[in-house]
C-alpha cells in the first residue's frame, strides 16, 4: 500500500477584497468628515436682510449716479497720522442742511459694524476718529439727502496699526 501523501493545502490569504473595503471604508469616513466640516462652517450673509437690499438695487444707482454728478465737490480722506476721516460734501447741500447717516462697514465681521449720524460742521466737513475701529480694510458709506433727493458716496481704506477699543463706534472728532 502505496500512501500517497499530497502537499498540505493551506489555501493562501488574499488581500484584496480586504483593501477594497478598506478603500471604501476611508473613502466614506473621509467623505463624511468633510461634510461635518462644511455643515458647520459658518455661511452668513454680508447682511441679514440681503435679499430686501437686492430689491432695491435701482434705487441704489440712482443714488450713484446723482453722487457721480457732484463727486468733483466731494472729498473723504483718511489720515492715519491722526486715526481720523474727514468728509466734505458739496458746498450746494451744505446750505439745504443735509440729513444722513455715516455707516463704517467691516466685510469680514459685520459685528464690528457702526453708525453715525452726518453732522457736518458751518465749514462743511465732518471729521471723524477711527481710533476705535479695529485694524484691516473698512468701508466707509455716506448716505445723505438733501430735500427729496438722496445720494450715497462709498470709500474703502485700510486701518493700520494699533488701535483702541475694538467695540466702541467711530466718533466725532472735537
Amino acid at each position: 500500500m502505496t500512501s500517497m501523501t499530497s502537499p498540505s493545502s493551506n489555501p493562501s490569504l488574499n488581500l484584496w477584497p480586504y483593501a477594497i473595503i478598506g478603500w471604501f471604508a476611508i473613502f466614506i469616513s473621509a467623505l463624511v468628515a468633510w461634510m461635518v466640516f462644511a455643515v458647520r462652517q459658518n455661511l452668513d450673509l454680508v447682511r441679514p436682510d440681503y435679499y430686501e437690499q437686492e430689491i432695491r438695487f435701482q434705487e441704489q444707482l440712482d443714488r450713484l449716479n446723482r453722487t457721480a454728478a457732484v463727486s468733483s465737490e466731494m472729498a473723504v480722506q483718511y489720515e492715519p497720522a491722526t486715526s481720523a476721516v474727514t468728509l466734505r460734501l458739496p458746498a450746494a447741500h451744505l446750505a439745504q442742511h443735509p440729513m444722513g447717516r455715516i455707516q463704517f462697514y467691516r466685510a469680514a465681521d459685520a459685528a464690528l459694524d457702526c453708525e453715525v449720524p452726518l453732522a457736518m460742521a458751518a465749514d462743511g466737513v465732518q471729521r471723524l476718529s477711527v481710533r476705535a475701529l479695529r485694524v484691516g480694510p473698512w468701508k466707509m458709506r455716506v448716505t445723505w439727502s438733501v430735500g427729496s433727493t438722496e445720494y450715497f458716496l462709498e470709500k474703502t481704506f485700510i486701518i493700520a496699526g494699533a488701535q483702541d477699543d475694538p467695540s466702541a463706534a467711530a466718533a466725532p472728532v472735537k
